[in-house]
């Protein structure tokens, strides 16, 4: 009998007592958001992530286990991923909530297949994704419009495509954890992007980022507000058909213009979903994926501005709007027949709550929202992604860090400066 997901909410629980346990590979939140799914659903749920600090070792959804990191010590990885499987009284499910452990998974499918259930064809693929040097060139040779975009590794070529470039354009990591990953103190510590304005700008910015790792990716800028920016969120199964999807905008990001989504709400397009799924069709792609996409308002183009091949942050949003993707991925990895399920049209927001309430000053700085449209955006409909009462050490962490967020101007602008 096939398995009727359409109408399911996400508290309904309808796993069989038998059924394969869950081992999320990353340790953010989104790890988390997607252990809470599938453990309402009635699994056992874990993770592994190789720093202690990230937010699933303090959930109640499932144990998280401490690995060694995948990039630097990749056969101690594995090794540790062997044994861990061990302890299951079956197979485990793997599922990837992070870039790196996509990789991981990617250059060690062969040694897991043996000991986790996930598509070790498919890894390839979504390894392939992962890396922005391939994911660009891949969409634009399958019909999947991108902004003009150059992988460089050189000063020389920085300029060669400053001198052809329409400004602004976006300059970034291969991969966005190269910078998270650097120290405190460096000016580009945790940033996604920059964002540069001039040529002698571009090259200025390129000299101090080659630094940690001369190639990188330059790309336009896409026109247009955040409100332009579309979420196709998706699942297929092996034969490449589709088995869910659902369409999200962008209304809020952090940082304002060019950063992640804090707020999104349900959206038609089938234009784009059309394009998206045409796209990951002709790739024979199988799994979970992302695809940012935003409308240029000088060309009216959807063009693509990036694809997560894993679960993703607005990955939690689709279960309120009737697809649980999570679940979808599960029972087909187990081998559960699932009917495609598409939205129900139910209307919501979905917040990440800190960062909504870290770049919500800069909207009303530039005149693009006031106090009064920010509070009623949490009225109605809200689902939050990092704030879950049943979640309490969570839920209280994500407390003090807005409360945090709302009083430090106030604290800048009372206390002198030194």
């Amino acid at each position: 009998m096939a398995a009727q997901t359409g109408s399911m909410k996400p508290y309904f629980s309808p796993a069989g007592p038998d059924w394969p346990s869950v081992v999320v590979a990353g340790g953010f939140h989104t790890a988390v958001v997607l252990m809470r799914n599938l453990a309402r659903r009635g699994l056992h749920t874990s993770c592994i992530d190789s720093n202690p600090r990230n937010p699933a070792f303090r959930t109640v959804y499932g144990k998280a286990h401490l690995c060694p990191n995948a990039d630097q010590q990749p056969a101690q990885w594995l090794e540790f991923m062997i044994s861990l499987a061990k302890s299951f009284r079956q197979r485990p499910v793997l599922i990837s909530s992070s870039d790196q452990y996509v990789t991981a998974m990617a250059q060690h499918a062969d040694a897991l297949e043996p000991h986790f259930i996930f598509h070790r064809s498919s890894s390839a693929v979504q390894g392939l994704l992962a890396t922005k040097e391939r994911q660009y060139s891949v969409a634009d040779e399958l019909g999947l419009p991108v902004p003009r975009t150059c992988f460089v590794r050189s000063l020389e070529e920085t300029m060669a495509f400053a001198a052809m470039a329409r400004f602004p354009v976006i300059l970034k990591p291969l991969h966005f954890r190269e910078w998270k990953s650097i120290p405190r103190e460096h000016p580009l510590f945790e940033k996604k992007l920059i964002v540069i304005d001039s040529p002698g700008e571009l090259e200025q910015q390129y000299r101090l980022a080659a630094g940690l790792n001369p190639n990188m990716v330059i790309q336009e800028m896409i026109e247009g507000p955040d409100s332009a920016k579309l979420v196709y969120l998706s699942c297929y199964d092996r034969t490449s058909r589709r088995i869910g999807y659902s369409m999200l905008r962008q209304v809020r990001t952090d940082p304002i213009y060019f950063g992640s989504a804090s707020l999104v709400e349900p959206v038609s397009d089938p234009d784009a979903a059309e394009l998206c799924d045409q796209f990951l069709r002709k790739l024979n792609y199988v799994g979970l994926c992302e695809i940012e996409l935003k409308r240029d308002t000088r060309d009216g183009q959807v063009k693509m501005i990036e694809a997560n091949p894993r679960y993703s942050v607005t990955a939690d949003a689709a279960p309120y709007g009737g697809v649980d993707l999570g679940w979808l991925h599960y029972l087909e990895l187990i081998g559960q027949s699932v009917d495609p399920v598409e939205p129900d049209g139910t209307y919501f927001r979905h917040i990440a709550l800190f960062r909504d309430v870290a770049s919500f000053r800069s909207y009303i700085r530039d005149g693009l929202l006031t106090w009064g449209d920010f509070i009623r955006s949490y009225f109605g409909p809200v689902h939050f992604f990092d704030f879950d009462w049943h979640d309490r050490k969570l839920a209280i962490g994500t407390l003090a860090l807005v409360s945090k967020q709302l009083i430090a101007p106030s604290i800048r602008r009372i206390l002198p400066r030194r």
